[in-house]
C-alpha cells in the first residue's frame, strides 16, 4: 500500500514538473523569443505593416479602405468618393456578404456560381457604375475596358490591392476631380504600381491606400 502511495506520489509530481517546464518553454519562452526576432528583423510586418501619413497612422498595407462621401439623410449606402483611387468593391459579395465596408470582425465570400443570376446582376450594375464614374469629358470608359477587380470582391473582401488596369482606368476621373494632368496622375500609378514577388509570383498590384496618400500629396503640392 505504501509502495503504490509513493508510487502515485512519483508519477504525480514528474507530471507535474512535465507540466511547469513544458508551460514556460511554449507558453513562455518559445512565443517570447518568436516575437523578439520578428521584432528584430520583421518590425513593419510583426507590427501590422502600418501605413503612416503625416505622422500618424491611417491604416494597414494589408487591409483595404473605403473612400466615401458622409452618408446624406435617408441614405443606407455611402457614395464613392470620386476625388480618390477606389479599390474593389466593398459590397461586392452580394447583400448576404459576412464583410460590407471592409468591416473586420469577419471576411470571406459567398462563393457564387459564374452562372448565378445574382452575382450577374452584381456584377453587369457594377461594371455599369464604375463605366459612368470613370467616363469624364474628353473620355469614356467602355464596358470592355473593365477589369474583373472593378466588379468583384476578393476571396476576403479586404483586399487593400487593385491591378493596374484598375488603377490605369481610374486616372482620367482622378485628374478631372483634382484638377491635376492626366500625365501626373499616370505617373503617380506607375510609380506605386508593383511587379510580381520574385518575378513570377501572384499578379502585379497597386495599393490604394499608399497610392491615394500619394496622390494627396500631390494634390498639396499643386
Amino acid at each position: 500500500m505504501n509502495n503504490s502511495v509513493s508510487n502515485t506520489g512519483r508519477l504525480l509530481w514528474a507530471g507535474l514538473r512535465a507540466l511547469l517546464v513544458l508551460t514556460l518553454v511554449t507558453g513562455v519562452i518559445y512565443p517570447l523569443a518568436v516575437t523578439g526576432v520578428a521584432q528584430a528583423l520583421f518590425n513593419g510586418k510583426a507590427g501590422g505593416s502600418e501605413v503612416k501619413a503625416d505622422g500618424k497612422v491611417v491604416g494597414s498595407s494589408l487591409i483595404g479602405q473605403a473612400y466615401n462621401l458622409p452618408l446624406k439623410k435617408g441614405q443606407e449606402t455611402p457614395e464613392p468618393d470620386l476625388k480618390w483611387f477606389q479599390g474593389r468593391p466593398q459590397n461586392g459579395l452580394g447583400t448576404n456578404s459576412v464583410n460590407t465596408q471592409y468591416q473586420l470582425i469577419l471576411s470571406g465570400a459567398t462563393n457564387r456560381s459564374a452562372d448565378n443570376k445574382d452575382l450577374i446582376d452584381w456584377v453587369t450594375a457594377a461594371k455599369a457604375a464604375v463605366v459612368k464614374d470613370n467616363s469624364v469629358p474628353g473620355h469614356t470608359v467602355r464596358p470592355s475596358d473593365v477589369p474583373a477587380d472593378a466588379v468583384t470582391s476578393s476571396g476576403s473582401g479586404l483586399d487593400p490591392d487593385i491591378s493596374p488596369a484598375y488603377a490605369g482606368l481610374q486616372v482620367h476621373r482622378v485628374a478631372e476631380r483634382n484638377g491635376l494632368p492626366v500625365a501626373q496622375v499616370r505617373k503617380l500609378v506607375d510609380e506605386h504600381t508593383e511587379g510580381r514577388a520574385l518575378g513570377f509570383v501572384g499578379e502585379p498590384r497597386v495599393n490604394v491606400l499608399e497610392l491615394n496618400i500619394a496622390l494627396k500629396a500631390l494634390t498639396a503640392k499643386s
